[in-house]
């Protein structure tokens, strides 16, 4: 590879790095809006490097995952059950769970939330990297920063404004639903139309955001009855 396709490769797979980073930042800071500001940025900065080293290491496969049943559908739930907790989680107070604990579990979520929504990505680095190992790394290393500060913005974000947790999670849900319904089981059974998506998509992102108002309220009316 010539030194001026390598850094057209490289400048490529920065782009996609920026276009598809948007979701996996989202999680990220909804996973991490629990802990304390200064503990923000390492737990940030642990999962998504984990998540990272196991994108390199799953590279070669990620074809082959998109058409693996259930796959996308695990993933897709496991984004709505984020979603939901972290709706029911910035309802507790600061020092509701201990420090330690609300670390290990965002770094947790990182992992696994970036592992199910990432496919696209890694496929896309990929494919501009032409199957240069060094390109591969290169753009999965370098979508850390992305991510990191994205996400970090975005918590802030939702200290000032708490609605914005609420579209976050409406969000989440679209993201989780569009998972599910492109599922290669879902697909091959349900042939979903484009029309049907959207509803769906849409159906679940108002559960989303009405399920965690739910279980807030529930919660509030039984430490009132304690």
């Amino acid at each position: 590879m010539g030194a001026g396709h390598f850094l057209f490769s490289a400048c490529a797979i920065v782009l996609i790095d920026l276009l598809l980073a948007g979701d996996n930042a989202l999680v990220i800071a909804m996973a991490v809006r629990t802990l304390a500001k200064h503990q923000r940025r390492t737990a940030t900065a642990c999962g998504a490097g984990a998540a990272v080293a196991l994108r390199v290491s799953l590279t070669g496969i990620a074809a082959r995952l998109l058409t693996v049943p259930y796959v996308q559908l695990a993933g897709g739930l496991f984004i709505l059950w984020i979603a939901v907790k972290v709706l029911v989680d910035a309802s507790d107070p600061p020092d509701a769970a201990p420090a330690p604990k609300r670390m290990v579990q965002a770094i947790w979520y990182i992992v696994l939330a970036d592992l199910t929504m990432s496919t696209d990505n890694i496929l896309a680095i990929a494919g501009a990297s032409k199957g240069n190992l060094g390109l591969i790394v290169f753009g999965l290393c370098v979508s850390i920063p992305f991510v990191v500060f994205a996400a970090n913005l975005l918590a802030a974000l939702m200290d000032r404004f708490p609605a914005l947790v609420y579209v976050g999670a409406a969000i989440l849900g679209k993201v989780g639903g569009e998972m599910i319904l492109t599922d290669a089981f879902v697909v091959r059974h349900a042939h979903p139309s484009n029309g049907f998506r959207y509803a769906a998509e849409a159906a679940l992102m108002t559960a989303v955001v009405v399920g965690g108002r739910w279980f807030n309220a529930a919660r509030e009316r039984r430490a009132v009855a304690d």
